[in-house]
């Protein structure tokens, strides 16, 4: 009982520091502007302390993932992953002082309730780790959907569905940095040190990198909600076909579990639809970065 509570209180210390670092972006992204050209965006970040506050947070609460699954079983941790988004509305709400509105509870809950039901609906398999052949085709697989999804966005031009993009590509980026992290632990685990150097280890930066500058595109003229909606309900979605295709995971079969799962997915996606906002927002001149002043108009959670 003791390790479980210890699994429990890091996976929700993890979901508090993912919500920071994702309202740490949003803030930037107001900030940048949405027509924030693409060659000044990475300059822009570089110099901008707040994006290294993200990515100290993005990296914290990876790490406290980590910590969480070495107490605690996966079916445990990752439901509480989705207090990210639970944790985030409000706190955002609070440092932009604003109010959250009916819309955004209802969103909120409806996404959480079926990425629960989704990740219930989920049997762990055998729990054998991926050999390098595996490795090396989930990240030329990966890579490849995420260069044609990055790709994708430049034929759409609607803000919001090009931002639930950047996050569904941002999830999945995720998604694949935790199941090359869970082999290499593995692989320590038998091996020793060996297992640092391997091939696998540099990937797993690049997917981490990749998904946090994919999230912080995300929030660009999006808000918080949505976006990080997307990325909460991809990630473990993008971890449970991984693990269906490698770890010898499935889902629930029988009639009764397929409209669930249906029935979770629709619901996922329909509380996304409440959290998007109902119009794109008016365009923020940009402002330069380099110092942490508060942002005339905050558009933290606004609707």
């Amino acid at each position: 009982m003791t390790a479980l509570l210890i699994s429990v209180a890091f996976a929700v210390a993890s979901a508090g520091a993912y919500a920071l670092g994702a309202i740490a972006q949003e803030r930037l992204a107001v900030r940048l502007g949405a027509q924030t050209p693409w060659r000044d965006i990475l300059r822009a970040l570089l110099r901008a302390r707040r994006w290294w506050l993200s990515v100290a947070l993005n990296a914290a609460g990876g790490g406290l993932h980590v910590a969480a699954l070495a107490y605690g079983p996966l079916s445990v941790v990752q439901p509480l992953g989705v207090l990210t988004l639970v944790l985030a509305l409000p706190i955002g709400a609070a440092v932009s002082a604003q109010r959250i509105t009916r819309r955004q509870w209802g969103g909120a809950t409806a996404t959480v309730a079926g990425l629960v039901l989704l990740l219930v609906l989920t049997v762990p398999g055998s729990g054998d780790g991926m050999d390098a052949g595996d490795a090396d085709t989930l990240v030329l697989t990966s890579a490849a959907v995420l260069v044609a999804t990055i790709a994708g966005t430049i034929l759409v031009r609607r803000p919001v569905p090009r931002s639930l993009m950047y996050a569904t590509a941002a999830g999945v980026a995720f998604a694949i940095a935790s199941a090359l992290t869970h082999a290499v632990t593995r692989e320590y685990a038998d091996g020793g040190p060996s297992a640092l150097f391997t091939p696998t280890v540099p990937a797993i930066a690049a997917m981490a990198v990749a998904g946090v500058l994919l999230s912080q595109l995300a929030y660009r003229g999006s808000g918080l909600g949505a976006p990080l909606a997307t990325v909460t309900l991809a990630n473990p979605v993008a971890s449970a076909i991984i693990g269906v295709v490698l770890f010898e995971e499935r889902f629930a079969t029988g009639p009764v579990a397929m409209t669930l799962l249906v029935a979770a997915g629709a619901t996922a996606c329909a509380g996304i639809l409440l959290l998007a906002p109902p119009a794109a927002p008016a365009a923020i001149p940009t402002e330069p970065v380099a110092d942490d002043q508060p942002p005339r108009t905050p558009a933290l959670c606004r609707r």
